[in-house]
């Protein structure tokens, strides 16, 4: 019989310790939020009876846990390590084994965009938190889902938002060729409820979020401008497959500046829909204030 010990990791969110394990513990990735969520998981059931546990990952041989503020980790770090070494060391079940071979039902459809060289992947369910862009494998190091698409030979950029792929694909493949061969591969990855992005990437992602909201101090039209593109433009964007953010206004030219990702980055109509859609937009909801838009792909 294994004999387990645990090893206690800090991470970049002081909220969040990882408890990590001498052998592996389950084949995909969970991540409960409270006691229903963890029906299919005894371990998790029990740290929930911890009244200072909010979120509970289990992932490959570690266990991570987020805590409330009502206590610090240091206080009860230690205990939480013994309470684990005991629960697996009995030899309980971590997650329902059938729960892990069990894949889960996902399905996922190819949707064309306004952008030729770019295909949308839709899932019935959210694969990531908010948006990842990878030009390339290198960038790609904290996805095992770029990167595998990245080993098809005519995948040039992915992109992702809550609960699609855009893919982006060298012209010399035809989507009439490749669509079915991704469309299948990505359900299957997500079926097999593997990693999409890391969760160090994505609490770096969120903390990254968190840091610009507190150092950036905006004027009243950037914010202006930022509100009306997150309500009217941004929905609008990501149904097409891709996404925009405000860079910066400049005053004396009264010029916005944005950076396209996704299906709108490199896109050819991309400099029409700017044009006749978001300054047009901005022009009439913001008067003289707006004199024209300004497009980087990302």
């Amino acid at each position: 019989m294994k004999e387990y010990n645990i090893t206690v990791v800090p991470t970049n969110n002081p909220k969040i310790l990882k408890f990590e394990a001498n052998h592996f513990l389950v084949k995909g990735n969970y991540e409960l939020k409270n006691i229903d969520e963890a029906k299919n998981s005894p371990l998790a059931q029990q740290l929930f009876y911890l009244p200072f546990i909010k979120t509970v990952y289990i992932s490959g041989n570690f266990v991570a846990l987020e805590r409330f503020d009502i206590v610090e980790w240091d206080d009860v770090k230690d205990e939480v390590a013994q309470q684990l070494v005991e629960y697996l060391n009995a030899g309980q079940p971590v997650v329902h084994d059938e729960e892990v071979s069990k894949k889960q039902p996902i399905t996922v459809y190819a949707e064309v965009t306004p952008n030729p060289a770019v295909m949308k992947f839709v899932s019935n369910k959210r694969i990531v938190p908010t948006t990842f862009e990878f030009k390339n494998i290198d960038e790609a190091k904290n996805s095992q889902l770029a990167q595998e698409l990245f080993h098809f030979p005519f995948v040039k950029e992915v992109f992702f938002d809550e609960n699609y792929v855009s893919v982006s694909k060298y012209e010399v493949a035809d989507w009439n060729e490749i669509t079915m061969e991704l469309r299948e591969f990505i359900r299957n990855f997500l079926a097999d409820g593997k990693e999409v992005v890391s969760q160090g990437a994505i609490q770096k992602a969120k903390e990254t979020v968190q840091q610009n909201e507190t150092q950036l101090q905006y004027d009243d039209t950037s914010q202006q401008i930022i509100d009306i593109l997150e309500e009217y433009v941004k929905p609008a964007v990501a149904s097409d497959g891709g996404n925009i953010l405000f860079q910066s206004y400049e005053e004396d030219s009264k010029t916005v500046n944005v950076v396209l990702q996704g299906a709108c980055s490199g896109c050819p109509s991309s400099t029409f829909t700017l044009k006749n859609g978001i300054e047009t937009m901005l022009k009439n909801m913001m008067g003289d204030k707006i004199n024209e838009v300004v497009a980087i792909n990302g």
